[in-house]
């Protein structure tokens, strides 16, 4: 069928955040991969059930979004995937390709608020089994909790349905993808079209990623990392995949690269030879982040690196004022009035870089205190504009290895 003529698939995104995350990556590239095999591809965004919330994967009722938010989030989400799409097409796929066929962004709400509440209960409604919808994983899971679930929520897999029983009938969508928790809502879109339309529809369901030790991909410390540059940095994006271990990268490179089982196969020939190279790792980091954020922000993203790990003050001076903050996004920040006689000791305790002034004394002379990758050993050596402070009016300050700083100077 998928080879015979071109087909329509669609995958569903609810408002419930202002960006989508690295989680939501192999849904979007499953998209990918049916837009270049010349199908038509929908992504439909959850304007009216994001007032609903899916309760698959969930122990507790979502918490209810305003109007405002949803509406906003849905505006950010948005323009996430077609940020992806576009760098996808514009950075990844080969010119010298069939072209691809552009994505449709569709909302639910434009056909929610045109639908009469009692119509659509007595029209759809009708045809779900209250016996079915109980066996659902996602709601005997719920139910059997302490905190039970709301007719609200018990409700989302009927309007799930419908939003498939109404792409099917405007734009012929006889495909459903989404993540393994939406086994669920997607076989009970399927029970209702087989119930009304009398026609083959099929849902298909992408595995929940995990790492080794089973933490759910693309979490770092417990935090999400976001799609938006502004909530997560192409540096912090690119920095978690090169960061992969060699155990899972293989199965990542499958997953979430466009580079044919060939190429992975050579890529981890390399590997097995010089793994000190972590060859495998740049190559997912690089083609993740420039699908996220373009050659642009895959060019920041190995200049942020080049700032940590070269030592070269050339590499600082590179970055802008907010490049250094992305970067070193858990430093302290301090913003000082650039004064005549300002001492490395003097500096060092402004910036809260020591507990005392007897600790600080001895860290420095030992050689433990840098500004700018450069060791400063001397306690009473004067700041000046010239040795001490970048061209964006910043300095990097770093107590031992790991511990960094960062002045904003204010002349």
């Amino acid at each position: 069928m998928l080879n015979s003529s071109p087909q329509c698939v669609y995958a569903g995104f609810d408002p419930t955040a202002d960006s989508l995350h690295v989680g939501n990556l192999l849904v979007i590239i499953n998209l990918l991969h049916w837009q270049r095999g010349g199908h038509d591809v929908i992504a439909l965004l959850g304007g009216a059930t994001g007032h609903i919330g899916d309760p698959s994967g969930k122990s507790t009722d979502r918490v209810a979004l305003s109007s405002n938010i949803i509406a906003e989030n849905i505006a950010c989400i948005k323009s996430n995937l077609e940020t992806v799409f576009e760098n996808h097409k514009k950075y990844i796929w080969s010119e010298d390709e069939d072209k691809l066929k552009p994505i449709r962004i569709v909302n639910n709400e434009t056909w929610y608020k045109e639908i009469n509440s009692i119509q659509f209960v007595s029209d759809i409604g009708r045809n779900f089994r209250m016996g079915t919808m109980l066996l659902k994983q996602s709601v005997k899971n719920r139910i059997n909790s302490e905190v039970g679930m709301s007719f609200t929520e018990f409700a989302y897999q009927i309007f799930q349905s419908y939003d498939w029983l109404y792409l099917l009938k405007e734009y012929n969508c006889r495909f459903q993808v989404g993540g393994s928790d939406q086994m669920g809502n997607i076989s009970a879109g399927h029970e209702l079209i087989s119930r009304m339309m009398k026609q083959d529809v099929y849902g298909l369901t992408l595995p929940l990623v995990t790492t080794e030790e089973g933490d759910k991909f693309g979490k770092s410390a417990g935090n999400a990392l976001w799609l938006d540059g502004k909530k997560t940095s192409p540096y912090s994006l690119y920095q978690y995949f090169i960061r992969t271990k060699d155990s899972d990268v293989e199965r990542l490179l499958k997953l979430f690269t466009f580079y044919s089982m060939g190429e992975i196969k050579d890529i981890m020939f390399k590997h097995k030879h010089h793994p000190e190279q972590r060859y495998p790792q740049m190559c997912l980091a690089d083609q993740l982040t420039t699908l996220v954020h373009g050659e642009e922000g895959l060019a920041r993203a190995r200049q942020a690196t080049d700032a940590i790990y070269s030592k070269d003050v050339k590499s600082l001076v590179s970055l802008s004022a907010s490049d250094l903050e992305q970067v070193f996004d858990s430093a302290p920040v301090t913003k000082l009035l650039l004064s005549p006689g300002i001492t490395v000791l003097k500096l060092g305790m402004m910036a809260n870089c020591f507990p005392t002034e007897g600790d600080a004394m001895r860290i420095i002379e030992a050689g433990g205190f840098y500004i700018n990758h450069q060791r400063i050993k001397n306690i009473n050596e004067v700041i000046t504009e010239s040795a001490h402070i970048l061209p964006n009016l910043i300095s990097l300050l770093r107590v031992g290895k790991r511990n960094y700083y960062i002045v904003k100077w204010q002349t």
